[in-house]
């Protein structure tokens, strides 16, 4: 894994971690949001 990718892959578990905390506090929308932006952080991925 080169560092580029670990960097992205920080970026999604920061980001999943994220949406399950927002989530639990009632947040629906700003989970949504992190959620989409890790799925934008996950393209890079491929």
């Amino acid at each position: 894994m080169t560092l580029a990718q670990g960097s992205w892959v920080t970026v999604i578990v920061v980001c999943l971690v994220a949406v399950v905390l927002l989530a639990i506090g009632g947040y629906t929308g700003y989970s949504i949001v992190v959620g989409a932006v890790g799925l934008a952080a996950a393209v890079n991925l491929l």
